[in-house]
């Protein structure tokens, strides 16, 4: 045995204490065994802190059979790789076959032969071994490409947002404003975490817009106004449609971030519940970083008047259901205005922390 073997635990779970004598007599010289004599404490085991490398899993028990038992363990994400090997007197082909359908990793018959069972339980903790190392391979693989992907998507937002602003920091803030109400409104994680890393992207369109009227000092002409009124089309072209659910997400933002509740929105005059949710939540917290942002050509609201003005705009640019949980976040969002201010200077933001972009 290798030294690793002797770390590994088996859960040994059989209702006749003689039977579970025996696999101790087995195991104990090289494993440490734990023991459950029905199926009920075996899931509590499982499913602990703690659980075990492998089961050996009788199946003729009362309450929970084995076969119970190894269903349950293979339908929680938590217990679904541990490998179960079946340890019973049912010898039968079709009892094996049900086994292993349900997700049991072997099969032995009783009366065990110890060399059996070592070579058996060598086997499969070693291709455990393995399976978790893959699996830890590809998680930090995976992990990899997906934050290669967000500082993608993050980077092409800048690029718009630096033509129009001197840092860039707008992206980061409003994405933060975005979780930050999408959390208070009551979306789940996983919907939060998408509206966080797709809305950097909402104003990416900007890119096609002429510098003579994107950074313009003072007010659109009607025809100026038209071409500007284009960047969320262009934004969404940019971007493309996606099967990937963060990038169509991001699509979908860029196109729908101007849309207004009443319907007098661009670019297709959507109206009420007609403008994604995710696109509602970006709309608020994109006018009220632009509202409390000084430019060249404005003074910054106060955030008592940009309050006001958002409330009083509930049910004609804002979804109504969405000030509250805009209101409820507020503090958190005003810490998160102060860490990423522009007076900072241009910040990446880094797992939450703001540091400074190198020259």
């Amino acid at each position: 045995m290798t030294a690793d073997s002797t770390q590994s635990t088996i859960l040994l779970v059989d209702d006749v204490a003689d039977n579970i004598d025996i696999l101790n007599a087995i195991l104990l010289p090289h494993y440490r065994t734990r023991v459950a004599l029905n199926g009920e404490k075996a899931l509590r085991i499982a499913g602990s802190a703690n659980p075990p490398d492998l089961i050996l899993l009788d199946i003729m028990m009362p309450g929970l059979n084995g076969y119970d038992v190894c269903q349950q363990l293979k339908a929680n994400p938590d217990t679904r790789d541990i490998p179960v090997i079946f340890v019973t007197a049912m010898s039968e082909v079709e009892d094996e076959k049900c086994g292993l359908e349900l997700g049991a990793v072997d099969y032995i018959t009783k009366p065990v032969s110890p060399p059996i069972v070592l070579a058996r339980v060598r086997t499969h903790l070693a291709l455990y071994d393995q399976n978790r190392e893959l699996a830890r391979q590809v998680g930090e693989r995976t992990a990899e490409l997906f934050n290669t992907r967000q500082q993608i998507i993050r980077r092409l937002g800048r690029a718009a947002e630096f033509r129009d602003n001197e840092t860039g920091n707008h992206i980061i803030r409003m994405s933060h404003f975005c979780r930050l109400i999408g959390e208070a409104a009551g979306l789940g994680e996983k919907s939060v975490e998408i509206l966080y890393n797709a809305s950097p992207m909402h104003d990416v369109g900007k890119i096609g817009i002429p510098d003579h009227i994107l950074l313009k000092q003072g007010a659109l002409s009607p025809d100026e106004w038209e071409v500007m009124k284009c960047h969320p089309q262009m934004g969404a072209d940019i971007i493309g449609q996606h099967t990937d659910e963060l990038l169509q997400t991001a699509w979908m933002i860029a196109l729908c971030h101007h849309e207004k509740w009443d319907g007098s929105g661009y670019p297709h005059g959507l109206k009420g519940e007609a403008i994604p949710l995710l696109a509602r939540i970006a709309a608020l917290a994109d006018v009220f970083d632009a509202l409390t942002t000084e430019r060249p050509y404005k003074q910054a609201w106060t955030i008592d008047a940009a309050v006001r003005h958002i409330e009083a705009q509930a049910g004609s640019h804002f979804d109504p259901a969405l000030i509250e949980p805009f209101k409820q976040a507020l503090p958190q969002m005003l810490r998160i205005r102060e860490q990423f201010a522009d007076s900072h200077g241009a910040l990446n933001d880094v797992d939450g922390v703001a540091l400074p972009v190198s020259p």
